[in-house]
C-alpha cells in the first residue's frame, strides 16, 4: 500500500513537471466563418432573455437588487457585452427589451455611447423586436400593444437611426393573429420568432418540417401583411449541454493538450449530432441555435470563450457550419433559399406545453390589474388628445410617465397576471403615478379650453377641475359636495372618440333634491337611484385600503342624467340644488315563491328582459326593434382549481388552468332582488350569495343589456382555491362553433375539442377550449348572434352548446410549477387585516338578427374601451356660463369620423409634429354596409390647423410607409400560384383634399407638420 501511494507521488510530480516546462501559447480561434452553401450552417444567436418584471421588479433586475429571489442584474448583462464584442469584431449579440437597454444608456458616459453605436452600426450589436417590453400576446389591447412598440422604436431611430426587423416574441404563452400581421408585417418586420406553442402542434410540426410558415393571419389584409415566422424547436435556449454562465454545468471546450479532460473530438461530436439533429426536423440547411435564456451574459466571456471555441473546432471538423449569425441573418438566408413555405392563419392559441398544462388561466389571472391597465389605457388615448389641443409641455406635466408605465404593464407576465405579488403591485404602482401626471394635464387642458379666453392661448386658468379615479366604487370627493348651500357642481364630459356620443352616466351625490341643466340651460332628465348597501360596502373598505382613511362622507344616491357630447370635445353640466327632487327610482323587492309563475319585465324602451318570480332569474330577451326574442338564461359556477395530488402533480395556477369538476353556484335560501325603474334606466340588484352580487341594467334608449359584477372574497375556508365563471345560455343553436377577438381586433372562429392544424387529443375539455377575450365573444346560428363585450382581458368559452362563458375571478391555494412559485391568491389589507381580494367589473350582452351584431361589436366596443372622461369643478352662484366655454369639439362641427374608423391616436410628438393613426374597425365581409372602404377628411379633423405636410409611416412611426414596402421581403407559399387575389387598401393621401382611404381592418399612421 505504502509503495504503491509513493510510485503515484512519483508519477504525479512527474506530469508537473512536464507540465510546468511547455511554453505556454496564445490561443488564435478562427470565428469569421460565414454561410457556406451545400452545409447544414448553424446560426449561434447569442441571446439574454430580460422579463421587466416577473419575481422581482423591474428596476431590481436592473441594477441586481433582492437576489435572495433570483440572482440577475441586466446592468452587469449590458455591462459585459460590451468589451466582448471589443474583443473580436466578428461576435454578435442581439438585445430586446428597451426598458432595460434605455436605463443603461442614460447611465453611460459619451465615449462608451459611441462605442456603443459603432457596434449597432457595425452590426454586431443588433436591437430587435424594440419594444420596450416583450409583450404578452393574449391579455393586452391592440392598442397598448401598438403604443408599447412604437416607444421603444421612436428611441432606437433616434439614437440610432435604425429600424428593427425583426420580431422575437420567444416567451408569450401562445401567439395572437394580431401579433403577426400588424405587430409583424405592419410594422415592418421581415420575419417574426417565438418558442410557446401546443406541444401537440409542436410534434406535429417537427415531424413534417413546418415549425416554420408564412403566417397570413388576417384575412381582410391577406397577404399584403403576411410575415414569415419561425417556432424553435423546444424552446428559446440552447440544446441541452450548452449553456455557458458562470457556473452552469455544461461540458465546456478543453482545448488544452497539456490539460487533463481533453474533450475536443467529444464535443465537436455533441455538436454535430445536435445541429443535425435540428436540421432533420427543419426546411433548408439552415439551423438557428438560440444561445442564451433569462438573464444570461452577466460575464458574457463564458459564452463567448466557448462559442469561438465551437466555431474554430467544429468548422475544422467540417461536417457542419457554425457561425457567430443574428436574427436577421438568418432571415436573409431563408429568403435566399428561394423555398415555398406552408402557410399558417388564425393564431397559436391555446397553448398547452404537456398534456393536463393548458395555459388559459392567465386569460383572467389578476382580473383588477387587468381592469386597471384597461382604464389607464383609455385615460392615456384621451389625455394625449387633449395634451395636442392644449400644447405639449416639455418641461411642466405631460404624459410621458404613464407611457412608461403602461409599456411595462404590456410585458407578458406584467397584464397577463403572472408575476409574483410584489412586483404586481409595483406595476399598479407605476400606472397609479402616471395617472397623477397624466390628471394634471388632462385638469389643465380642460381649463385652458373651457377659458372664454383659450382661442388666444392658455393663461392662467382658473378652473380647477377634479376626477375621480376610484368613481368604479362609488367614490368621488368631487362630486359629493354640498350644494344646499348655494353652490354648483359643473361636470365637463370629455368624448376621446370621432362620432358623437349620447350615453347616460352615474355619479354618487349626497342630496336627491338636484337638477341637471346643460351648457345651454336647458334641463336635463335625470333620474336618482338609491345608493344600496353593497355598494357602500366596497366603497367603505376599498377606499380605506386604497387612501389610507375613510371617508367623511357618504353619498346616499347615484344621480344618472343623459349626456351628448361631440367628437373629440366636451359638453358641460350644471348641477344645482332644487326644491323638487329629480326623479326618483321606483324601488320593488321580489322574493322566489315557489307557487308564482309571474314573469318580471325589466326595461322601459326597445329592449325588455323577463326575469322569472319563482327562481329570480333571467329567462328572456326581448328587442322589439328588431323583432328578437330569445331565451337567455344566466348564471355562476366555479371550478375548484386542481392541487395537483390526483394522476400527476400538476396542479391549478397563475398560468395553468386545470379545472378539477364543476360546481354550479345557487342562491342561498329564499331568493330575493330588487329592481328600481326610472325613465332612463332600469336596474335588477340581485344577491346571488354571500360574496357574489350583480347589476344588471337596461338602459331606455339602448339594445344592450349590462351586467356589474361583484364578485369576492372568494371563500377558501374549505382548503380549495376557486375559479369563477359567468354562463349565458340561450336557445342559439351553434353547433360547437363560437369567436373570440384577437387583442381587440379581428374575430375567428372557435370549434369547440378541434384545432386546425392538427387532430386534437383531448385530454381537459374545460380548459382546453378557454381562448383570451380582449373585446368580446359570440355566436350564432343561422337566424340570430348572440354577442358578449368586455371591460378587461378575460378567458372565454362555449363548453356546451347555446353557452358562452366567462371567468371572471381566480383565487388558488398552490402554484402551477411554471417558475413563479407562488399561490394565486390575491388579499387586501386593511389595519392588519386580509381578505381576498374583490372585482367589480362589467360585461354586456346582446342579441341580433343574423348579420347584424358586427354593428354593435364594433362601435359599441369603443365606447367601452374609450369611456367618457369626467372633470368636476364648483361654482358661486351662476357664472360659470358666463366665463367658460360650455361645449368644444377638436373637430369641425359639421363632421364626424364615419362609424366604421377609430381614431387610436392623436399625439403631439417632442419635435411638434403630430402622430395620427386611424383605424378601420371592421373585417372584410363583416357588415353589409360597414365593411366597406371608409374615408377621413383632414380637413375637417383639423379645422383650425393648416398641414404643411402630412408623411403615412409605418405602425410604429419609425420609417416612411413607402420605404418599408420596398424593403418588404416577399415570401413563397406552398401550393401557391404567386398570383395572389390582390388586396385592396387606402390609396395615397392628395396634399389638396387631404382625405385618408381606410380599407376593411386596415390601420394607416402618420406624421403631419402643421404651419405654426
Amino acid at each position: 500500500m505504502a509503495i504503491i501511494q509513493s510510485c503515484s507521488l512519483i508519477l504525479i510530480s512527474v506530469l508537473w513537471l512536464c507540465t510546468v516546462c511547455v511554453e505556454s501559447q496564445y490561443m488564435v480561434y478562427n470565428t469569421s466563418a460565414v454561410i457556406v452553401p451545400g452545409k447544414i450552417n448553424v446560426h449561434l444567436v447569442a441571446h439574454t432573455h430580460d422579463d421587466v418584471g416577473w419575481l422581482k421588479t423591474v428596476d431590481q433586475y436592473y441594477v441586481g437588487a433582492n437576489n435572495s429571489i433570483q440572482g440577475a442584474c441586466v446592468q452587469n448583462v449590458l455591462d459585459s457585452i460590451v468589451p466582448a464584442l471589443l474583443a473580436d469584431k466578428n461576435r454578435k449579440f442581439i438585445y430586446v427589451e428597451q426598458a432595460f437597454f434605455q436605463r443603461w444608456w442614460r447611465d453611460q458616459s459619451e465615449e462608451v455611447q459611441n462605442i456603443v453605436k459603432q457596434l449597432i452600426n457595425s452590426g454586431q450589436l443588433e436591437l430587435i423586436n424594440g419594444g420596450m417590453c416583450m409583450h404578452d400576446e393574449a391579455t393586452p389591447h391592440y392598442i397598448d400593444m401598438i403604443d408599447q412598440t412604437t416607444l421603444g422604436h421612436k428611441f432606437i431611430k433616434e439614437e440610432f437611426n435604425v429600424t428593427p426587423r425583426i420580431g422575437w416574441q420567444i416567451d408569450p404563452f401562445g401567439h395572437s393573429a394580431v401579433q403577426a400581421y400588424l405587430l409583424g408585417a405592419e410594422v415592418g418586420f421581415d420575419s417574426l420568432f417565438f418558442a410557446r406553442i401546443d406541444y401537440q402542434d409542436r410534434a406535429k410540426r417537427k415531424n413534417e418540417k413546418t415549425l416554420e410558415v408564412v403566417w397570413r393571419a388576417s384575412k381582410s389584409l391577406g397577404s399584403s401583411a403576411q410575415i414569415f415566422a419561425g417556432a424553435f424547436p423546444e424552446n428559446y435556449e440552447p440544446p441541452s449541454n450548452f449553456y455557458y454562465e458562470v457556473n452552469d454545468d455544461s461540458p465546456i471546450v478543453q482545448d488544452d493538450m497539456n490539460l487533463f479532460d481533453y474533450n475536443v473530438p467529444e464535443r465537436v461530436n455533441e455538436f454535430v449530432s445536435a445541429a443535425i439533429s435540428q436540421a432533420n426536423i427543419t426546411c433548408t440547411n439552415h439551423i438557428m441555435w438560440t444561445m442564451g435564456t433569462d438573464f444570461k451574459y452577466q460575464y458574457a466571456h463564458t459564452w463567448f470563450r466557448q462559442m469561438d471555441k465551437f466555431i474554430h473546432y467544429v468548422n475544422q471538423d467540417g461536417r457542419v457550419n457554425a457561425l457567430y449569425s443574428t436574427p436577421s441573418i438568418y432571415t436573409d438566408a431563408k429568403y435566399a433559399a428561394n423555398e415555398s413555405w406552408p402557410l399558417k392563419t388564425e393564431d397559436y392559441f391555446p397553448y398547452a406545453d404537456s398534456v393536463n398544462a393548458y395555459w388559459t388561466g392567465y386569460f383572467t389571472s389578476r382580473p383588477a390589474l387587468k381592469g386597471y391597465v384597461r382604464t389607464m389605457s383609455a385615460y392615456y388615448l384621451a389625455a394625449r388628445q387633449l395634451e395636442f389641443f392644449k400644447g405639449r409641455s416639455k418641461a411642466g406635466p405631460n404624459t410621458d410617465y404613464l407611457a412608461d408605465a403602461l409599456a411595462l404593464a404590456q410585458h407578458h407576465d406584467a397584464v397577463s397576471g403572472t408575476s409574483k405579488q410584489h412586483v404586481a403591485y409595483d406595476y399598479a404602482k407605476r400606472l397609479s403615478i402616471g395617472y397623477v401626471k397624466a390628471e394634471e394635464v388632462v385638469a389643465t387642458s380642460l381649463a385652458c379650453l373651457a377659458e372664454s379666453t383659450s382661442k388666444t392661448g392658455c393663461g392662467n386658468q382658473v378652473a380647477k377641475f377634479q376626477q375621480c379615479p376610484l368613481l368604479n366604487i362609488s367614490y368621488c370627493p368631487a362630486s359629493e359636495v354640498d350644494l344646499s348651500i348655494g353652490k354648483n357642481l359643473v361636470v365637463v364630459v370629455y368624448n376621446s372618440l370621432g362620432w358623437k356620443r349620447e350615453a347616460v352616466i352615474r355619479i354618487p351625490v349626497i342630496r336627491g333634491n338636484v337638477t341637471v341643466k346643460d351648457s345651454g340651460g336647458k334641463q336635463i332628465e335625470s333620474q336618482i337611484l338609491p345608493l344600496l348597501n353593497a355598494s357602500i360596502s366596497l366603497r367603505n373598505y376599498y377606499s380605506k385600503a386604497y387612501l389610507g382613511k375613510s371617508s367623511s362622507v357618504t353619498p346616499k344616491y347615484w344621480l344618472a342624467f343623459t349626456v351628448s357630447v361631440p367628437p373629440l370635445g366636451f359638453n358641460t353640466y350644471i348641477i344645482s340644488s332644487d326644491k323638487q327632487a329629480a326623479f326618483s327610482s321606483k324601488n320593488t323587492v321580489y322574493k322566489s315563491d315557489v307557487g308564482q309563475n309571474d314573469k318580471i319585465q325589466v326595461g322601459s324602451g326597445n329592449l325588455k328582459l323577463l326575469y322569472s318570480a319563482n327562481e329570480g332569474k333571467l329567462i328572456q330577451y326581448i328587442n322589439g326593434g328588431s323583432s328578437v326574442n330569445k331565451l337567455v338564461k344566466q348564471s355562476y359556477s366555479f371550478y375548484p382549481g386542481n392541487d395537483g395530488s390526483s394522476v400527476d402533480s400538476q396542479s391549478s395556477g397563475a398560468y395553468i388552468f386545470r379545472p378539477n369538476g364543476s360546481y354550479p353556484i345557487k342562491s342561498e335560501g329564499q331568493v330575493s332582488f330588487t329592481v328600481l325603474r326610472g325613465p332612463l334606466l332600469d336596474e335588477v340588484h340581485q344577491r346571488i350569495n354571500s360574496w357574489i352580487y350583480q347589476v344588471t341594467r337596461v338602459y331606455k334608449g339602448k339594445k344592450h343589456a349590462e351586467v356589474e359584477f361583484t364578485v369576492g372574497p372568494i371563500p377558501i375556508d374549505d382548503g380549495i382555491g376557486k375559479e369563477v365563471a359567468t354562463q349565458i345560455t340561450s336557445n342559439v343553436e351553434n353547433n360547437k362553433i363560437f369567436y373570440t377577438d384577437s387583442s381587440g381586433r379581428d374575430f375567428i372562429e372557435r370549434i369547440r375539442d378541434y384545432r386546425k392544424d392538427w387532430n386534437l387529443e383531448v385530454n381537459q375539455p374545460v380548459a382546453g377550449n378557454y381562448y383570451p377575450v380582449n373585446l368580446g365573444m359570440y355566436m350564432k346560428d343561422n337566424s340570430t348572434e348572440l354577442s358578449v363585450l368586455v371591460d378587461r382581458s378575460v378567458g372565454g368559452s362555449s363548453i356546451v352548446d347555446g353557452q358562452l362563458e366567462l371567468m371572471l375571478h381566480r383565487r388558488l391555494l398552490h402554484d402551477d410549477g411554471r417558475g413563479v412559485d407562488e399561490a394565486l391568491n390575491e388579499t387586501v389589507c386593511v389595519l392588519n387585516k386580509c381578505t381576498g381580494l374583490t372585482i367589480l367589473g362589467k360585461y354586456y350582452l346582446r342579441v341580433d338578427p343574423l348579420g347584424e351584431g358586427a354593428n354593435w361589436r364594433r362601435t359599441f366596443g369603443q365606447e367601452i374601451y374609450s369611456p367618457f372622461l369626467l372633470a368636476f369643478a364648483e361654482q358661486d352662484g351662476d357664472t360659470w356660463e358666463n366665463s367658460h366655454v360650455g361645449t368644444f369639439s377638436g373637430m369641425d362641427p359639421s363632421y364626424v369620423l364615419p362609424d366604421n374608423v377609430a381614431m387610436i391616436t392623436l399625439q403631439e410628438l417632442d419635435n411638434g409634429k403630430v402622430l395620427l393613426r386611424l383605424a378601420h374597425l371592421f373585417e372584410i365581409g363583416e357588415d353589409k354596409d360597414l365593411s366597406a372602404m371608409s374615408s377621413v377628411e383632414l380637413k375637417k379633423v383639423f379645422p383650425n390647423k393648416k398641414i404643411n405636410k402630412i408623411t403615412e409611416v409605418s405602425l410604429s412611426a419609425n420609417q416612411e410607409r413607402s420605404e418599408m414596402e420596398k424593403k418588404r421581403l416577399v415570401w413563397k407559399v406552398e401550393g401557391s400560384s404567386g398570383e395572389e387575389s390582390k388586396v385592396v387598401r387606402g390609396g395615397p393621401v392628395d396634399l389638396t383634399t387631404l382625405v385618408v382611404e381606410l380599407a376593411p381592418m386596415e390601420i394607416r399612421t402618420f406624421v403631419i407638420d402643421f404651419d405654426l
